[in-house]
């Protein structure tokens, strides 16, 4: 037989249909496995079983662990247990783990990529008790300024929320904490270009007017926030704010709130007693008159030069320019000897 008439042979067995015979099984296939054993029992590694749920607090900390995961669906879901784990827990009563545990673990997703993160990260720290956030804030003002200056607009964006965030709940300890006023101050300079050389003439490395849509609406933002740091740092405290502050007292004391307890966290920290030597930049201004010193000295003329210029952007930038103009006035009257009013 030729190798021709083999080949065909064994090709066309490959076509053809085994006879089966009555009562014969079937075949089995070529990738048949036998199921047909019976264990006694099967083994689990790692089970863990038990009647009792497992306490809040360990889900909160399992929660807290869970931040730092690659998935931004599963971030967002621990930050939003987070938040509802805190308004749930009733007034008075301690949280499942301390905000000097929480802030640590929450404050490095401000400069998360994902918007829905940031978006519930915000309403994570808006649910804190704010009267444990003050021995925080300059913490969390490091990673806001390390947003605000960060390429991604969005993060641009959100870190501007949560310092707005800042300054309403702490304000005071914003302004005065080490570095947070004239770094601070430095970051929005910066961040909208305003600067004086040498000889005190303003320069901009960029203009502001014509932008497209996106950056002008974060330099509005920038503007408007700027406003809201400037007005914390120089305006004086309203008279109604200055009684609050006062024990009510029937003894003929004066200057009643230097012999009280201080309303401040670690309250002789200005003092540097045991840390590193500071420069200008990283001191605490914690006294207004301080703090307009040094603004009339770095700032005031770098950014009424660049105010002027902005105003000329008009509709939403003229407008934030207006207040933030607004917010210098007020606050630098008095510095120069002058009254609001005549302004």
């Amino acid at each position: 037989m030729g190798s021709s008439a083999k080949r065909k042979k064994e090709k066309k067995k490959d076509f053809q249909k085994p006879r089966l015979k009555v009562g014969k099984t079937k075949p089995k296939a070529a990738n048949f496995t036998d199921t047909s054993f019976k264990a006694k029992s099967i083994v689990l590694t790692q089970q863990s079983l038990s009647t009792a749920a497992p306490s809040s607090t360990s889900q909160f900390s399992h929660h807290l662990s869970m931040l730092t995961h690659r998935s931004d669906t599963q971030r967002r879901e621990s930050l939003a247990y987070l938040t509802s784990a805190v308004l749930n827990t009733p007034p008075g009563a301690r949280l499942p783990q301390p905000v000097a545990v929480i802030l640590p673990e929450v404050q490095r997703l401000i400069l998360d990529g994902s918007n829905s993160v940031q978006q519930q990260l915000l309403k994570l720290l808006q649910s804190l008790p704010p009267a444990d956030i003050a021995g925080h804030a300059d913490q969390i003002l490091l990673y806001t300024r390390a947003g605000m200056t960060h390429l991604a607009g969005d993060i641009r964006l959100s870190s501007l929320d949560v310092l707005e965030w800042l300054l309403r709940v702490v304000a005071d300890e914003v302004v005065g904490c080490a570095g947070g006023w004239v770094k601070t101050l430095n970051c929005f300079l910066g961040l909208l270009s305003w600067q004086t050389d040498a000889l005190g003439k303003w320069s901009s490395s960029k203009t502001i007017l014509g932008k497209a849509g996106g950056e002008s609406k974060i330099v509005v933002k920038q503007m408007n926030a700027f406003a809201s740091f400037l007005r914390a740092g120089l305006l004086a405290l309203s008279e109604e704010t200055q009684m609050s502050n006062v024990i009510s007292t029937s003894l003929p004391l004066w200057h009643l709130e230097q012999h009280t307890l201080p309303q401040r966290s670690n309250a002789f920290r200005h003092l540097n007693l045991f840390g590193a030597p500071r420069d200008e930049e990283t001191e605490m201004y914690q006294d207004r008159e301080e703090r307009q010193r040094v603004f009339h000295e770095k700032a005031e003329v770098a950014i009424m030069a660049g105010l002027e210029n902005a105003k000329k952007g008009g509709g939403e930038l003229g407008r934030a320019a207006a207040q933030l103009r607004k917010a210098i006035v007020d606050g630098m009257a008095d510095f120069r000897g002058e009254e609001v009013g005549n302004n």
